[in-house]
């Protein structure tokens, strides 16, 4: 009875839901992240000085991505138009495992970032975003009178 409710493996199912979850719900994937889909492929990584997104686009233009901070949320967006020949009656695409399409990528910023000291640059298809950390001011003893 419980095999036909139940798929064999579950957890693989599970995970693969999960997987697919952010792209029905539109949710911002955190600084950690959350899966391994998208486009661009992206790395994030942090230091005491700054958090660090690459996001890798190669065949763009960099006046074809939009970067923009909002709220705490980096958003990088934009268009990648497809090279191939439209499939009509003269032309047929047999394989197109490239993607093609308008993209959207969201990282939601730690706490301590500033948004006013934000880096990007586009070198070799790869899309290099550096924000800078705030100042952590340290702690101070407060002398009770």
């Amino acid at each position: 009875m419980f095999r036909t409710l139940f798929p064999s493996d579950w957890l693989a199912e599970l995970d693969r839901l999960q997987r697919e979850l952010p792209r029905f719900g539109g949710a911002a994937g955190s600084i950690r992240g959350s899966g391994r889909s998208g486009f661009p492929a992206l790395n994030v990584g942090s230091s005491p000085n700054a958090i660090e997104i690459y996001a890798f686009a190669p065949g763009l233009d960099p006046a074809s991505i939009d970067v923009s901070i909002e709220r705490g949320v980096l958003k990088i967006a934009g268009v990648r138009k497809s090279e191939l020949p439209q499939d009509d009656a003269k032309n047929t695409v047999h394989i197109n495992e490239r993607f093609a399409g308008a993209f959207h990528r969201s990282v939601n910023l730690p706490e301590g970032a500033d948004v006013e000291q934000v880096a990007a640059r586009y070198v070799d298809g790869v899309l290099h975003i550096s924000v800078k950390r705030r100042e952590v001011t340290k702690r101070r003893q407060v002398a009770i009178q």
